[in-house]
């Protein structure tokens, strides 16, 4: 109702032009109450143009050639029906129009002719008629050429919209074959690797076993954390062929990886403080890698260390922090390798922070922080 208020005003505006102009015409008649119920029934079908335009330009249409009938008003009569005119030519409805258009002229020429005294010319008839027909001609065209343009945009905007849908389509296919190229060079160059290494190390453990011999920890460390690298691997290769993910890691399995870094001779110290809570995928995995790096370059390049895992829950972000008391210090600059820009890249892509560097008191300190009041 609310869009239609600005036909309604619009039909209200012309009544009470066509009412003042009826009262100051010199050769109009007395309004009387049956030309002000035209004047009503034409700003009602102004006000149910919009919804209904034929229905409307039979109204205005009618109650207009029925008051120029009565009290000739003059060409201010004409104004309503060129309004609905352009209104229902612009709603396709070109016949109708057309026809409304033809009919109104008729009778306002037939009108005119009859009550035309004999001394006036005719040419003041033809020309206020003529006048009327290129009103007429000119509302037609601008309501056709007005939903021409409006039917152009929308098949624009269409073009667009199902262009874009292509590009998304296409990136999708795109990204879904460099997934399954992912996926293929992961399992040609690790996965036969690891199979061996698994392999080898549970050969020797059974051979231990076999000759009454307690196999070391570094072997049963080594059998343990090749068996996980497979897991690991077969679950990476399955979300890499599938859009869907498969069975992620998480903050939740961070005691599993402490207790396999043990096991390879590092001392791990695991501390959880504030209230754990859900966290989203993506921040729940990073975070598990983010320990799980720093937790291999520790047992690569700290030597003898021991290290503490720090798992910080705040209700606007969490912290994890891995921090060991090796060999690193501030006078020896180390430069970041794969594993660190891995990291950092991850930490970022989720609006996180990283900051990884050397402690005052020799060691090396991973620190991330991901936000969890929003979106990144």
């Amino acid at each position: 109702m609310r869009r239609d208020l600005p036909y309604a005003l619009s039909g209200l505006a012309l009544g009470g032009l066509l009412l003042g102009n009826a009262g100051l015409a010199p050769d109009a008649a007395p309004v009387r109450v049956v030309d002000v119920l035209l004047v009503l029934a034409m700003a009602a079908g102004l006000a149910v143009c919009r919804r209904h335009p034929v229905v409307a330009l039979g109204m205005v249409t009618a109650a207009m050639l029925a008051l120029h009938v009565r009290v000739h008003p003059g060409v201010s009569a004409a104004f309503p029906v060129l309004g609905v005119a352009y209104v229902a030519a612009w709603r396709g409805h070109r016949s109708a129009t057309v026809s409304a258009s033809l009919v109104f002229l008729g009778g306002f020429l037939a009108r005119d002719i009859s009550v035309a005294p004999a001394d006036r010319p005719g040419q003041l008839i033809v020309e206020r008629t003529a006048l009327l027909l290129g009103w007429f001609v000119a509302a037609n065209v601008a309501g056709l050429v007005a939903r021409q343009r409006r039917a152009y945009l929308e098949q624009v905007e269409q073009r667009a919209i199902e262009a874009e849908r292509t590009r998304e389509e296409m990136a999708l296919r795109r990204a879904g074959e460099e997934r399954l190229r992912i996926a293929r060079d992961l399992h040609d160059s690790l996965t036969h690797s690891i199979s061996v290494i698994k392999v080898q190390a549970g050969i020797a453990v059974h051979l231990a076993r076999k000759h009454g011999e307690e196999p070391s920890a570094t072997l049963l460390a080594i059998q343990e954390a090749s068996g996980a690298a497979m897991r690991e691997l077969r679950t990476t290769l399955d979300v890499l062929r599938s859009p869907t993910d498969g069975d992620p890691v998480g903050l939740a399995r961070v005691d599993e990886l402490a207790e396999r870094t043990r096991a390879a001779g590092v001392p791990v110290q695991v501390t959880v403080t504030g209230r754990p809570r859900d966290l989203p995928a993506e921040v729940d995995q990073a975070g598990y890698r983010v320990v799980q790096e720093a937790l291999t370059n520790v047992a690569r390049h700290a030597g003898p260390a021991t290290a503490q895992i720090h798992v910080e829950y705040a209700p606007a972000q969490l912290t994890v922090s891995v921090a060991d008391d090796g060999q690193a210090s501030p006078d020896r600059p180390t430069s970041p390798g794969v594993g660190l820009r891995g990291m950092r890249e991850r930490v970022t892509g989720l609006g996180g922070t990283l900051r990884a560097a050397a402690r005052d008191d020799h060691g090396f300190t991973v620190r991330a922080t991901f936000p969890l009041d929003g979106p990144p």
